[in-house]
């Protein structure tokens, strides 16, 4: 098959399928032409009158002060639309190089995802792993898209009142990281200036400390609420939640409540849940009864072993294609779209979930 860019290297234009066959895809390409037909050549020539260019290297100044107008009125260097990139570990005739962290954080939209409560907690987690151990693993401008992105979940945060533990642990963990990198500065790699990443630092604290400082207001409601509802399905309720620390904040709420989040049963089915039983039987916790106490249980297993993660929503890899992506539901159902350019015969048998940490293990080489 034939390539169809400008470069026989690359992989050719993006395409997308449609009712009439496949179609070719051009991202911003009538946008960024009215963007270059407003700048005036004229226009940015006298810009600086200071400095004289005779000839070509007036033009070549032109052209670089069009390409610096251009990325001035962005908040990141790069234009993706395609929420998917190919996942390369090796070179080949046709492909050189590998595909790095860097680069699939860029590519992937997680400034979108966040604003789906499906794949926020996804991304937050993903997030902290990065902050953990892979942050000088990135490029300057991933760096620099990490904190956009991470600077748009704290905004949600605030604004929503939704989630703001997960965001204290994320801060506090990136802090501990920045604190480190600074302090042994010359050692370790750091991509940009010292103040870059000093000025970061502060923006934390301040971060860290708006969200000590939040305040979530009493919700007046004139309907059926919570303690309308019968005992048993409140108890319902609280079975449904896979995190140890939102069933003692639940109970909390009212006396009732805190009588149901600590009913023995209902810890019981969350060890059973996140982990093994040989993993229960070498820390049994007994209490003054003679009881095994689960709730202590799950917070002493918890230091030892990681729980079961639960999302909503995750990326998607197609063992097929070598493909990482984000997968609509509602595309693929409208137009049967599996959310990349796939050539398998049956696609969705290619697909498998990639938790957080095997996103940061898909580009270990």
């Amino acid at each position: 098959m034939p390539f169809l860019g400008q470069d026989w290297r690359s992989p050719g234009w993006s395409w997308i399928k449609t009712e009439d066959g496949w179609k070719r895809f051009e991202l911003f390409s009538h946008e960024l032409e009215d963007n270059n037909n407003n700048l005036d050549m004229k226009e940015l020539q006298d810009e600086n009158k200071e400095n004289l260019f005779p000839g070509e290297d007036c033009e070549v100044v032109a052209k670089k002060r069009k390409k610096d107008h251009l990325n001035n009125n962005t908040k990141s260097h790069f234009f993706y639309q395609e929420k998917w990139i190919y996942v390369q570990k090796e070179s080949t005739r046709e492909r050189h190089g590998y595909c790095t962290l860097g680069e699939a954080f860029n590519r992937l939209d997680f400034s979108s995802a966040i604003q789906d409560i499906r794949r926020f907690n996804y991304v937050v987690k993903l997030l902290q792993l990065i902050a953990k151990s892979q942050l000088t693993s990135l490029s300057g401008a991933a760096q620099k898209n990490y904190f956009n992105v991470l600077e748009k979940i704290v905004r949600k945060v605030l604004e929503d009142q939704q989630n703001p533990r997960l965001i204290k642990d994320l801060l506090q963990d990136l802090g501990s990281t920045l604190c480190i990198l600074i302090r042994e500065v010359g050692k370790s790699v750091l991509v940009g200036n010292i103040n870059i990443w000093i000025f970061r630092m502060e923006t934390i604290l301040n971060w860290q400390q708006q969200l000590n400082n939040l305040q979530i207001p009493k919700q007046v409601s004139n309907g059926v609420t919570l303690d309308d509802l019968p005992l048993h399905m409140q108890n319902n309720i609280l079975c449904k939640f896979s995190d140890g620390w939102d069933i003692v904040n639940f109970g909390q709420v009212t006396s009732a409540l805190h009588v149901l989040s600590e009913d023995r049963h209902l810890w019981k089915k969350l060890c059973q849940y996140h982990f093994a039983e040989k993993q229960s039987c070498r820390h049994l916790i007994l209490s003054e009864k003679g009881h095994v106490d689960w709730k202590l249980m799950y917070f002493t297993l918890q230091k030892y072993y990681p729980k079961k993660e639960q999302y909503g929503d995750t990326l998607q890899f197609c063992r097929h294609c070598s493909i990482l992506f984000w997968k609509d539901c509602h595309l693929a159902l409208l137009f049967k779209d599996s959310g990349h350019p796939c050539t398998a015969n049956d696609p969705d048998n290619c697909f498998m979930p990639v938790s957080p940490q095997h996103f940061i293990d898909l580009f270990k080489f």
